[in-house]
């Protein structure tokens, strides 16, 4: 448990403060929590639904994966690249108009057994991750923008990035391997911050998605 709370860099809860996190997170307009499972069995797989308690009954289960928003702020902590805090720093970032709202996505992934860590099952949830926002983009701002109160053109999605501890080298090497870059040093809570930009991620999903595998696919949740 104790390595689990230094790859995460969170704390323990009660279970009352744990139950509160998560009805806060269920209706939360800036947050997506995924809970990673079981790879699908074969007549799962060619399956349309799953059903509760099964794929994700307890045994089933080996982590979870979050998705944050922000808005982006290109002078403080959430700058790409090269520290000028204009995006990557190979413009690449498209530049919005004066009246659009930026925003960044942060991806953390925790694998809770030590048991099941280098088994592919943070890549895969990264992966399926940046499909479905690739897919859902629209409603997911969409909805950002209605929680925050924003009136003026659709924010635009400036890039993505994860904050993962120095020593963690798995995790490290996990975004590397899919394009992320790491920006900075290392802050005072022992972090690095790496980045990519919307476009790049764009581009590394649409790749995926042309190549004829398929990385991930949406399916009903039978009760």
């Amino acid at each position: 448990m104790k390595a689990i709370q230094e790859a995460t860099a969170s704390e323990p809860l009660t279970l009352d403060e744990e139950y509160e996190n998560q009805q806060s997170w269920r209706a939360s307009h800036d947050k997506l929590t995924f809970i990673v499972c079981e790879p699908l069995s074969r007549a799962d797989l060619a399956s349309s639904a799953v059903r509760a308690n099964v794929v994700d009954a307890d045994d089933k289960m080996r982590g979870d994966i979050n998705f944050f928003m922000y808005r982006d702020d290109p002078d403080g902590d959430q700058e790409d690249g090269d520290g000028d805090g204009d995006g990557d720093g190979d413009g690449d970032e498209q530049a919005p108009t004066n009246s659009q709202t930026r925003l960044r996505g942060e991806i953390d992934v925790m694998i809770a057994e030590k048991g099941h860590w280098r088994r592919g099952y943070g890549s895969a949830s990264v992966a399926a991750l940046l499909v479905y926002i690739r897919k859902n983009l629209r409603r997911i701002i969409d909805e950002y923008a209605a929680g925050e109160g924003i009136q003026e053109r659709q924010p635009q999605m400036a890039g993505l990035m994860a904050k993962i501890q120095e020593a963690n080298a798995g995790s490290r090497a996990l975004f590397q391997k899919l394009g992320f870059k790491q920006t900075g040093e290392v802050n005072y809570f022992g972090e690095v911050m790496m980045v990519m930009s919307w476009e790049e991620a764009e581009r590394l999903v649409d790749g995926w998605l042309c190549s004829g595998g398929e990385v991930c696919r949406e399916v009903g949740y039978e009760m």
